[in-house]
C-alpha cells in the first residue's frame, strides 16, 4: 500500500474533496455542491479553498485530472478523479472518523439534537 503518513490527517476541505470524488468524476462547481449537500448545507467551500486544495490534491497524487469528460460533461470544465492513493486515504480517515465515534458512544457522550453546544465543558 501507498505510504500515507504524510496524508493523513486529512483536513477537512481534503476529506469533503475526496468524499464527493469517491463515487464519479466531478468537475469544481459540482464538488462545491456536492460538500454542501454531503454537509448540510454547513459547509461551503469558496473556489480559493476548493482550487487551492486541489492543486495541493494533484501534487500529492490524491487526485488527477480525468482527461475525457463524462458523458454528458461540459467540455470547457476541467474534471478530476480520485487515485488509488486518495482511495486509501480516505478509506483510513473514514476508519479514523468510525473509530472516533465510537469512542465518544463507549464515553456515552453522543449529543443528541437537543443537546447544547458546550453541555460537557
Amino acid at each position: 500500500m501507498t505510504d500515507l503518513t504524510d496524508a493523513i490527517p486529512l483536513t477537512p476541505a481534503v476529506f469533503h474533496i475526496l468524499l464527493a470524488l469517491a463515487k464519479r468524476e466531478q468537475h469544481g462547481y459540482e464538488i462545491m455542491k456536492e460538500v454542501r449537500r454531503d454537509s448540510g448545507d454547513r459547509i461551503r467551500m469558496g473556489n480559493g479553498t476548493l482550487y487551492g486544495s486541489i492543486k495541493r490534491m494533484l501534487a500529492d497524487g490524491l487526485i488527477e485530472d480525468a482527461g475525457e469528460r463524462p458523458e454528458g460533461g461540459d467540455e470547457r470544465r476541467k474534471y478530476y478523479r480520485i487515485t488509488s492513493r486518495g482511495q486509501a486515504a480516505l478509506t483510513t480517515e473514514i476508519r479514523r472518523y468510525v473509530a472516533t465515534v465510537e469512542a465518544i458512544r463507549n464515553r456515552d457522550l453522543m449529543p443528541s439534537a437537543s443537546t447544547p453546544a458546550g453541555a460537557w465543558a
